[in-house]
């Protein structure tokens, strides 16, 4: 009589993993329900949404949202294109923020949060950025608002911060930036004490868009006529991220970094370890559950001191971009990097009007 072959077992995906057995946090780099439902179940304790993902969710499920943006534009009979468009992102977050609910209660409300980005065009205007920062932190309690690390997006962020808003800075890069929004994270908890507030239940965040600094390097040595080992480029943003890391530990500051923008594993296995988050499109989620790398911490191994050397010789972006004093706060809003996502999201707000007009005003001809 034969025997069948006892089944595999079953490999537990690295994301998991890291989940289970370190203070590393998994977030989904989507707010589409499907999306997050699946990486919840590999560990997943927050989501994040700009522009560029909430056009992308819509177009995903194309034939539900051009009923809910007919039906928004009914309820909402004076609302621009912009206005509707906004409207339906608030509808995906809100969605999105109901998922993560458990997680939110879960943690005391450091976790469990769903990241809403503010209009990209108010990235000169603090007074603006609060105004939406307030009303997209009461669509749900567990909410976390996205702020440019602009010159005026820090201040803003120190102000939606001293009002009790959590906050996850965006369009960041840098060391400089980094610092600065820890700063101005902490200035904002120190004056919310002072009026007697419990900050326990707030769950700030500060992005590094690791894998946007990468690419501004390649850039920058094309630009300059620089050639480098193609390799070195993949370390900048670890690095960046690494030297931040170790400063906000050295200062104790209570925001967490976050890494997002992913282009390698770099991106995801150097970080295990530390009290982070890590956020990978869905699909490079996928990608890191096959990939079999062990996640074991490693945010506490210092990139080679040759890939160090190299970028910080011959590139100069990268020197400004790794060293805290590299920028000052004025020189944020013109760092190649900056001005380069700027325009994208700002594309991205655009063609998001694109999509309610052609619901709305479909072309006759």
């Amino acid at each position: 009589m034969s025997t069948a072959a006892p089944a595999p077992a079953q490999v537990e995906p690295p994301l998991l993993t890291m989940s289970r057995t370190t203070a590393t946090k998994l977030w989904n780099d989507s707010a589409d329900p499907t999306e997050l439902s699946a990486s919840i179940r590999w560990g997943a304790v927050g989501a994040t949404a700009n522009p560029v993902i909430a056009l992308a969710a819509l177009r995903a499920d194309a034939p539900h949202w051009r009923s809910r943006l007919t039906q928004l534009a009914a309820d909402h009979p004076a609302a621009t294109e912009s206005e509707i468009g906004w409207l339906a992102v608030e509808e995906l977050s809100v969605v999105a923020a109901a998922l993560l609910e458990p997680a939110f209660r879960a943690s005391g409300g450091r976790d469990g949060r769903l990241s809403i980005q503010t209009d990209p065009r108010l990235w000169r205007d603090p007074d603006r950025l609060v105004e939406q920062a307030v009303h997209f932190d009461g669509l749900a309690p567990n909410v976390v608002v996205k702020i440019p690390a602009t010159s005026a997006g820090i201040a803003a962020i120190e102000e939606v911060t001293a009002r009790g808003i959590s906050i996850n800075a965006t369009v960041s890069f840098t060391v400089p930036q980094a610092l600065a929004v820890g700063e101005a994270v902490e200035r904002g908890l120190r004056r919310r004490e002072a009026s007697g507030h419990d900050v326990s239940g707030m769950g700030p965040v500060c992005t590094i868009m690791v894998g946007r600094l990468d690419d501004w390097m390649k850039v920058s040595a094309e630009k300059a006529g620089v050639t480098l080992d193609p390799g070195y480029f993949e370390w900048a943003g670890v690095a960046a991220f690494k030297r931040a890391y170790q400063l906000y530990t050295d200062r104790g500051y209570r925001a967490r970094l976050l890494s997002a923008a992913f282009r390698n594993h770099m991106h995801w296995s150097q970080l295990v370890g530390g009290d982070v988050v890590i956020s990978p499109p869905f699909g490079w989620q996928q990608r890191l559950n096959r990939s079999g790398i062990d996640p074991v911490p490693r945010i506490d191994e210092p990139v080679a001191p040759d890939v160090i050397d190299a970028l910080y010789r011959h590139v100069t972006e990268f020197r400004r971009a790794y060293e805290p004093d590299g920028l000052t706060i004025h020189d944020f809003d013109a760092f190649g990097a900056t001005r380069r996502t700027l325009r994208q999201f700002l594309g991205a707000t655009a063609e998001l009007e694109s999509v309610v007009r052609d619901v709305l005003l479909p072309n006759p001809d």
